[in-house]
């Protein structure tokens, strides 16, 4: 494995920490900080079990510190200890986890819909054009044409939140079409079988 690669790896494992730490904290409300300390990793494999491998210990500290940094959570100290809090940056985050993973969810049965993402973002714009396209193929989206993608499944809470986020309401249209032009290939890509 080369340079590149290991640092790509090191990169999504400190991000799969991250991630984890904030659904614990989503989860209990407070976290305490003493709690966390020697159980982090079973606390984090409650999460995700790849985290914890053949004896492998990850850098929960690190971890910790770019949430701290980033303002996703932050410490709180009363008379019962130190505990660890989302701060509304965080919340935002955890919700943006959430909504993912239900798009990524896919139902038993599909309800024979397509969902179409129309958009048009001006080229001063781009950055944000880009990242919606990134995010978008990272979901399970499809292309159709450069500003028109396609899901089979109800993703509508995912847009709003994805909208919000970008800050591109006007600029983004979301569509749920009962039938599509020459849908057989479509059909192959998500594995449906209608």
């Amino acid at each position: 494995m080369g340079q590149l690669e290991k640092e790509l790896v090191k990169e999504l494992r400190g991000k799969k920490i991250q991630k984890a730490i904030l659904l614990s904290v989503a989860a209990a409300g407070l976290l305490s900080v003493a709690a966390m300390a020697p159980n982090a990793l079973q606390m984090l494999a409650m999460f995700d079990r790849r985290l914890i491998k053949a004896g492998r210990r990850y850098n929960l500290n690190r971890s910790l510190d770019r949430l701290l940094y980033n303002e996703l959570v932050h410490f709180e100290e009363n008379k019962d200890g130190k505990f660890l809090r989302l701060t509304p940056r965080g919340e935002k985050e955890v919700t943006k986890y959430k909504l993912l993973e239900a798009v990524l969810n896919k139902p038993r049965k599909w309800d024979k819909k397509w969902r179409v993402l129309i958009f048009d973002i001006k080229e001063m714009k781009r950055g944000i054009r880009d990242n919606l396209r990134r995010t978008l193929k990272a979901v399970g989206f499809h292309k159709l044409q450069q500003s028109v993608w396609v899901y089979p499944y109800d993703c509508e809470d995912f847009m709003t939140l994805l909208k919000l986020d970008l800050k591109i309401g006007k600029s983004m249209l979301y569509m749920i079409v009962d039938k599509l032009e020459n849908d057989g290939s479509l059909k192959d890509i998500f594995g449906i079988n209608s």
